[in-house]
């Protein structure tokens, strides 16, 4: 049983979990792998996260070393839990296949069922050998880089680990869910003038932005730079604006409408191209782009800059916009990629990259110190959560469905054990301070 474990959090007696029972079961989201072929023949956007993500009571997993059991208080989507749902571009048993190949303790994750989710806000529970960071009634976040570290190449940056995977994506046990089982060097302090689902909601997306934009991994962004960023109110591309304008850079934001252009003017930026009133079509067919479009949108950007092209172009929507995105880059500019929710396969005229000295970065989450720098920039509220709207459990089909649809703004967040929106915050004196810039994105 939880309840014990959420009266004793709720009633704020933390000290009290390391001597409380181990449920031998909890609720999780999953999806089974006897339903991968459901969807076969059905183009993406038609595939509903509703039928495929169940709510099922799965047996809590065998703890590690190295390893922490967290009860999850509160949880967010994210495009991962999308692409899993959907089974796309493959199902995830195939990752916690190879996964369960790799030792008898990563043989738990071959499951024929999956708990998902790469977000978590919530308590440490327990923790396994070799663990001393961290003790039973922590309050914390995890970040969703899991990593072995056994062999040289991770040691420079852990998210080039020969066994790098995404938490929750790649791994069982995620966070979508009333337990979740972590790497212990996963866990990060929660920021106390946080509720639990603001402090679920940044994890992933933030992080990815801090490498993506402005890490020496990623585009390295220095003050004065103008950074293209698409879907600039969305899950990632908000937190690509927020840092953008904290460090000094010149964001145009591209957005789909005139609600979501007001939510970046909310944020400080000025320059902003709400791309359907301009009717930009990119693609002529299937399989023909459209220069002219290209040309008309790189106009477009100069009448808003006074004539600069972008330095950087946060790019992740992929195939739709990434020809655009080589054209619009300044000579010598960076498109920084991650992710391609609108399809894989990238096409553009090479042309513009070879012979104006462009480069392309591929950008993927981030490692451990920067997802450290990402959360502590949201503990010092530089960096604000952009949740949006909330769901329970029961209703995390929906909520992913409302992601894979672009119906939302934002975060997505799902309670998990916490009963109600607004617990957790330890520090409402800081909270007090920055609580417009939190609920910027709420009711939007």
């Amino acid at each position: 049983m939880v309840q014990p474990i959420l009266d004793a959090i709720l009633a704020n007696e933390f000290d009290a979990l390391g001597s409380l029972d181990v449920p031998e079961h909890y609720r999780g989201v999953t999806v089974h792998a006897d339903e991968v072929d459901m969807f076969d023949g059905m183009p993406s956007s038609d595939k509903d996260p509703r039928k495929s993500l169940h709510v099922d009571d799965v047996a809590t997993p065998e703890l590690g070393p190295g390893e922490a059991l967290v009860a999850v208080m509160a949880s967010a989507i994210n495009y991962n839990t999308v692409w899993t749902s959907i089974f796309e571009p493959l199902p995830t048993f195939k990752f916690l296949e190879r996964y369960g190949k790799t030792s008898p303790l990563a043989k738990r994750h071959d499951l024929p069922y999956h708990v998902v989710g790469s977000d978590l806000a919530g308590v440490v529970l327990r923790t396994g050998p070799g663990v001393h960071n961290w003790k039973p009634g922590d309050a914390v976040v995890a970040h969703c880089l899991s990593v072995e570290l056994e062999g040289p190449d991770g040691h420079n940056d852990t998210m080039l680990d020969s066994e790098q995977r995404i938490w929750g994506f790649e791994t069982n046990f995620g966070g979508l869910a009333e337990l979740a089982l972590v790497k212990s060097n996963q866990l990060m302090p929660k920021p106390a003038h946080l509720t639990w689902e603001e402090a679920a909601s940044p994890g992933l997306v933030n992080s990815t932005a801090y490498r993506q934009l402005v890490s020496r991994n990623g585009a390295d962004m220095k003050q004065g730079d103008v950074v293209l960023i698409w879907g600039a109110s969305g899950g990632l591309g908000s937190y690509a604006t927020q840092y953008a304008l904290n460090g000094g850079a010149i964001p145009v934001c591209v957005v789909s409408s005139e609600e979501k252009a007001e939510i970046c003017r909310a944020m400080g930026a000025e320059h902003i191209i709400d791309r359907n009133a301009e009717g930009y079509r990119f693609w002529k067919s299937d399989t023909e782009q459209d220069p002219k479009e290209w040309n008309r949108f790189g106009k477009k950007i100069r009448e808003l800059t006074g004539g600069e092209d972008p330095d950087i172009v946060f790019e992740h929507p992929g195939k739709e916009t990434f020809g655009a995105s080589v054209y619009a880059a300044r000579k010598g500019g960076t498109i920084v990629t991650c992710a391609s929710t609108s399809g894989y396969m990238h096409t553009y005229d090479n042309r513009y990259l070879w012979m104006n000295l462009k480069r392309i970065i591929g950008s993927h989450f981030a490692n451990y110190r920067e997802s450290w720098e990402a959360n502590r920039l949201i503990d010092k509220g530089l960096i604000h959560p952009t949740l949006s709207k909330t769901y329970s459990l029961e209703e995390t089909g929906q909520a992913a469905l409302d992601v894979h649809r672009n119906a939302h703004q934002g975060k997505v967040g799902v309670l998990c054990l916490a009963p109600e929106e607004g617990l957790g915050v330890a520090d409402p004196e800081k909270r007090e301070r920055h609580v417009a810039e939190i609920n910027r994105f709420r009711g939007v």
